[in-house]
């Protein structure tokens, strides 16, 4: 009973925190307050581990001031991701390849979901779909409809990543044909916003919306493949765009309510799903299921939906947790193999519920 009371007053102190990724430091976070800092192996170590850490991600700096500077921030984040393993239990937290850099750093150079969401003039509600005969388990990479995990670099466009990723599976879907698309093309020639909002228009590596790029999408005619147009992870002035190589297009797509059973229900129907996370608990999360006592719904990074699963266990809710299957785009050295897992079922945490989008129609593109 202590133990539960324990985590209980952990929850409320860390409630008072503003857990948003911008965060500037984390050693000022008052969560610190709670969690006990002790000068554990991990620690002690730090100059060890920061050696492992340069030669597995092949870190360089350019003088001994930088390398002293992402020292500390190392040693800052080997402490945040020991408080992120007492917060998120059934998760494993620790040294990622983001270890060097300050949440405020990774919110800028990792991020790129624009923060106002709206609805383009041609997006659809999803038609309400059963929900009775729903499976336990299931994941679109055992059915071929996920390419390879991709990188989005020192590139704000995860957005684009969402949306070729969604596009790619509904393509799978109409042609039985896995295509990888361009999010470059996204990236150069996507400057769809809203004239009524600010801060709304896909600018690149300096964020975007999966919805405006799917309105792009439709309306532009499709996505080239990413042999034809490759990812430099670089914002372009000029649009190397050509029609005559359309790969795959969209005639509409459509916004998925936030329940989760309907969420489900469109994921196994349409293929792989477009959505917005709060991905704060991702700069230290190395694999499990995600499931953090506090998370901001404010959704700052667009990635995958590719299956759900029933077989994750949390810590102190007494029972397996289901979860769900996320695609990444920060390379497969990160998480579990470029994915990431958190649970489902848990009012809408980290905001992934909120943000839900997929591809309701492909057009097979003559051979």
């Amino acid at each position: 009973m202590d133990r539960v009371i324990f985590f209980y007053l952990l929850i409320a102190a860390a409630s008072l925190v503003s857990i948003s990724g911008e965060v500037e430091d984390s050693l000022n976070n008052p969560i610190r307050q709670v969690v006990r800092e002790e000068k554990d192996d991990q620690l002690l170590n730090a100059d060890h581990q920061f050696t492992l850490f340069k030669s597995k991600y092949q870190k360089t700096y350019k003088n001994q001031v930088e390398h002293d500077h992402r020292f500390r921030v190392f040693k800052a984040n080997l402490r945040r991701a020991r408080r992120h393993q007492l917060l998120d239990p059934s998760a494993v937290h620790g040294v990622t390849q983001f270890s060097d850099v300050t949440p405020k750093e990774f919110s800028r150079k990792y991020l790129g979901l624009k923060q106002r969401f709206r609805l383009p003039n041609d997006t659809q509600k999803a038609a309400i779909l059963p929900t009775n005969e729903l499976p336990t388990d299931f994941d679109w990479r055992e059915h071929g409809a996920v390419t390879h995990v991709k990188n989005q670099g020192l590139c704000g466009s995860c957005w684009s990543f969402s949306t070729t990723g969604a596009l790619e599976g509904a393509h799978f879907l109409a042609t039985k044909e896995l295509v990888s698309l361009s999010e470059q093309q996204l990236i150069d020639c996507d400057h769809t916003c809203d004239p009524q909002q600010a801060n709304s228009c896909d600018a690149g590596c300096r964020g975007g919306l999966m919805n405006n790029a799917f309105e792009y999408t439709l309306k532009t005619g499709g996505l080239m493949k990413e042999q034809d147009y490759p990812y430099t992870g670089r914002d372009h002035s000029v649009c190397k765009f050509n029609k005559t190589m359309i790969a795959a297009m969209v005639s509409n797509f459509s916004v998925v309510s936030a329940d989760e059973d309907q969420i489900a229900a469109n994921l196994v129907q349409h293929g792989p799903l477009a959505i917005a996370i709060n991905a704060l608990w991702m700069q230290t999360y190395i694999g499990g299921v995600s499931c953090p006592y506090v998370c901001s719904k404010n959704q700052n990074h667009g990635v995958l939906l590719v299956g759900f699963g029933s077989a994750g266990y949390a810590p102190l809710r007494l029972e397996e947790k289901p979860y769900w299957i996320i695609k990444n785009s920060w390379g497969s050295l990160w998480g579990e193999k470029g994915y990431y897992k958190i649970c489902r079922g848990s009012d809408n945490i980290c905001g992934v519920d909120t943000m839900v989008s997929t591809v309701a129609a492909v057009h097979t593109i003559p051979q």
